[in-house]
């Protein structure tokens, strides 16, 4: 009988500010996150450190102060990593470094390194490099032992400076190396995107960890990897799905999350054409995770970025399964009731009667109201594919009103 691997996670801290843009609930928030991406790349958080600053320290991000706290409890507890929620400065992760003697990770490079842990195929594993290559050029000084020799001092003159120039012309190769090869690549998927035909687009959005992959399966019937952790998937993948009798094309993309690194942005810019070449976007949501306010607008950020914000968008509230609204003691009467106390029926009242029909409420995991779900998707493919082919009108007709079925001529 062969025994499971155990997995050894690896012992680490979290350390976060709150400032004006971010207050203590949206901090702890931002944490939890943290939270989940150190334990997808593997990492067991044992204790969170917090601060209140108006600005981060230009030198050490934190006060000394919290600094010093910091450093007591790595001592003590054996603590291999120091993870910050904000991208760090070059200065200030050689500083802290210096003081905390571990390793110290920010936001940025734990999202780099979950990737460089997902990705699977040659396109995804060129593009996370590409981006790690670009986040570590203005770092080569922290990280290359061997440059220390630069300080200068008796003894201490000589290859220094020749040494870190060397390191960073190889690294600016490989760079260009990188960018050459994605651009071939592009080229190809150009192209096999261009040899879809005619064939509506229909691209999986959302936040990372909503249940897109999930979806996808379970409406193309395939078996693309999902996994409770974050971004699970990488690799954008392409089905062909047929509702009733109308074919069209379904793509799972990568998954969007907040402060999401700009090299990652620029890096995976050929996946994110898929989503900009799309003729319909399904927004998938987590409506059970208690932000998911803010994962919407940090998700229609991005698709603005990328000039795909007024795409036709059906709207897919996920996980209905697992929503359950905060109850109010009834002799609690200081508590004041917020969105979090509101039940689905509720939530259907509010801002998202503006959306009209382009709003879902489903399960993808227990195939709730997925009947609905075909319905609306064929509705909206099928005025995007008559509008290209008035002629086809007859071959794909509309949904009856009040049975639900599709009419017959």
């Amino acid at each position: 009988m062969i025994e499971k691997e155990e997995i050894e996670y690896e012992k680490s801290v979290l350390i976060g500010i709150i400032n004006k843009f971010q207050d203590e609930e949206k901090s702890e928030e931002y944490l939890d996150e943290l939270e989940f991406l150190a334990y997808t790349a593997g990492g067991e958080v044992l204790k969170r450190f917090t601060q209140k600053l108006d600005v981060p320290n230009p030198k050490t991000f934190i006060g000394t102060g919290k600094m010093e706290e910091v450093r007591e409890f790595i001592e003590q507890n054996d603590v291999g990593t120091a993870i910050f929620d904000d991208e760090l400065s070059p200065a200030q992760q050689k500083n802290i470094e210096k003081i905390l003697k571990c390793k110290v990770v920010d936001r940025t490079y734990l999202i780099l390194d979950i990737f460089a842990q997902r990705a699977k195929t040659s396109y995804a594993r060129t593009q996370v490099e590409l981006a790690q290559y670009e986040y570590l050029l203005p770092r080569l000084v922290g990280l290359w032992t061997h440059l220390e020799r630069q300080r200068g001092g008796i003894g201490m003159r000589g290859p220094g400076e020749t040494e870190i120039e060397t390191d960073r012309r190889i690294v600016r190769d490989k760079i260009s190396q990188l960018k050459d090869k994605l651009k071939t690549i592009d080229k190809q998927m150009a192209v096999q995107r261009g040899n879809r035909g005619q064939l509506v687009r229909v691209a999986l959005v959302g936040y990372t960890n909503v249940g897109k992959s999930t979806l996808m399966n379970v409406i193309s019937k395939s078996e693309v990897f999902a996994e409770n952790k974050l971004f699970a998937t990488l690799d954008t993948t392409v089905r062909k799905v047929v509702i009733r009798n109308l074919p069209f094309l379904l793509t799972d993309t990568v998954g969007f999350i907040r402060k999401l690194p700009t090299q990652l942005v620029e890096s995976f810019k050929s996946t994110l054409d898929e989503v900009r070449e799309a003729d319909l976007l399904l927004h998938v949501v987590d409506i059970a995770h208690p932000n998911f306010e803010d994962h919407i607008a940090s998700v229609n950020q991005i698709l603005d970025e990328i000039e795909s914000a007024d795409k036709p968008t059906l709207m897919v509230f996920n996980k209905i399964d697992a929503y359950s609204p905060e109850v109010i003691e009834e002799d609690d009467l200081i508590t004041e009731k917020t969105p979090a106390h509101n039940t689905l029926t509720e939530w259907k009242r509010t801002w998202m009667n503006r959306l009209g029909d382009n709003v879902l409420f489903i399960s993808a995991i227990n195939k709730e109201n997925m009947e609905e779900f075909r319905k609306k998707v064929y509705e909206a493919v099928r005025e995007i594919h008559i509008t290209r082919f008035p002629y086809n009108n007859f071959l794909y007709p509309e949904y009856d009103k009040y049975t639900g079925e599709i009419e017959e001529d």
